[in-house]
């Protein structure tokens, strides 16, 4: 049975798309306004409920066809047939699921409305070499990584298929990532907004993707090194919502060195940010906007050093917690803290000295810190040249450097 809610979301979803086609009528007496579509939506709705759906959806599908028949030959269109259509459906949706109704009605009336803005990004501002990209982009995350085994293979080192070829769709989507926002908002901003954000899923792939810009545009490399470093800061942002969700006891055991890190951190890049000053020599983006063959390569490099942190733990075991941190960071230094926070909080209910404990963890993750660091430098100086190694490996010393500073600060004082 309907309701007189369900009956207004349904007039209200037909309204939203009507009233955006009155607006683009040119002709009082053209097929279907903001009435049309408005009745439309809540037949939808009243022949869902009466189970009608069927003959009152030929009924709509008919007119749209006469219409078209008899349309302007100036305006061959049949966008606001299917549009009348779609609210139909739309009514008869939000019956049972109001909520995706309603959102449907805002994303086809902008869909119409954003027309002009549509047409000329895909005809004049997208390129083919771009569009190529898209679709290439696409292929490898929506069709060939579920389609790959999700389980280590032997011949592949213990590698697992999914989780390789992810991390080679990671570091295209990084690229991209750089790549659109060069183009939105320019090179002193978008690399910088483009390497903060892309460093919550992987800092040294960050490192590695702004390497790689800087190498192909060295008018770039102030800006490149600045998101290689802002990368290096949503690494400690996101070691503290670590610390917090999974062991906030330790917090304040390993906050100094979060927040003196983070702080040299934001300090380095924005030393960076400020060399960036002529672009005379930058050309805006055109072409490709990540390396395939790059994203291979590194994903390769990244997955042999997994497996070798895998044997290299079986064979040395698990009790030895600072070289198991230290080789974990190596891969990610997340992975590595919240497994030591982890563990930090099965000793300290079991021990009473719980300073000590507190000591030794935050040691095991400044060693898995530096061992990190060390991965992204050898990150930088192989996809991003010298001068681009050089600046980003002495801010990233820097920042450990000021990681490590409230540790030996502590031991002085004690």
């Amino acid at each position: 049975m309907i309701t007189l809610p369900q009956l207004l979301i349904a007039l209200g979803c037909g309204l939203i798309i009507g009233i955006e086609r009155e607006r683009r009528k040119t002709d009082r007496r053209a097929f279907a306004g903001v009435r049309s579509f408005s009745l439309t939506a809540v037949l939808g709705a009243l022949s869902h409920a009466t189970e009608l759906a069927i003959p009152a959806a030929l009924l709509i599908a008919g007119l749209s066809i006469v219409s078209y028949q008899q349309i302007n030959k100036n305006e061959p269109s049949v966008i606001t047939q299917l549009a009348l259509f779609l609210s139909f459906v739309i009514g008869a949706v939000s019956l049972t699921y109001p909520e995706v109704a309603a959102a449907a009605a805002v994303i086809v009336a902008l869909t119409l409305n954003w027309r002009n803005d549509l047409h000329h990004f895909a005809q004049v501002q997208l390129s083919s070499a771009e569009l190529r990209d898209a679709l290439l982009l696409a292929a490898a995350a929506l069709v060939a990584l579920p389609l790959l085994p999700n389980e280590p293979l032997r011949w592949l080192l213990g590698a697992n298929p999914r989780r390789l070829w992810g991390l080679v769709v990671v570091l295209m989507c990084l690229q991209a990532a750089g790549y659109i926002a060069l183009r939105v908002v320019g090179p002193r901003l978008g690399l910088a907004l483009s390497g903060f954000g892309s460093g919550f899923v992987s800092s040294t792939a960050t490192t590695a993707a702004m390497g790689l810009r800087a190498k192909q545009q060295p008018a770039l490399l102030h800006a490149c090194v600045s998101g290689a470093l802002l990368s290096t800061v949503a690494t400690f942002v996101l070691l503290f919502v670590v610390t917090v969700t999974v062991a906030p006891s330790q917090l304040a055991s390993l906050s100094p060195s979060i927040f003196s890190a983070l702080l040299c951190a934001c300090l380095m890049a924005g030393i960076s940010m400020l060399g960036i000053r002529d672009h005379g020599n930058y050309v805006q983006p055109e072409g490709h906007a990540f390396s395939l063959r790059e994203a291979l390569v590194f994903a390769f490099i990244l997955t042999t050093a997994t497996a070798l942190v895998a044997l290299a733990n079986d064979y040395f075991g698990s009790a030895a917690v600072q070289l198991s941190a230290a080789l974990a960071g190596l891969v990610d230094v997340h992975a590595a803290a919240a497994s030591l926070l982890t563990l930090s909080l099965g000793t300290n209910s079991e021990e009473s000295g719980a300073s000590a404990a507190q000591v030794d963890y935050l040691l095991a993750i400044l060693v898995a810190t530096s061992t990190n660091t060390v991965s992204k430098i050898v990150a930088a100086s192989l996809s991003g040249g010298k001068q681009f190694a050089i600046r980003t490996g002495a801010g990233l010393i820097c920042i450990l450097a000021a990681a490590w500073l409230p540790y030996f600060w502590r031991l002085a004082a004690s």
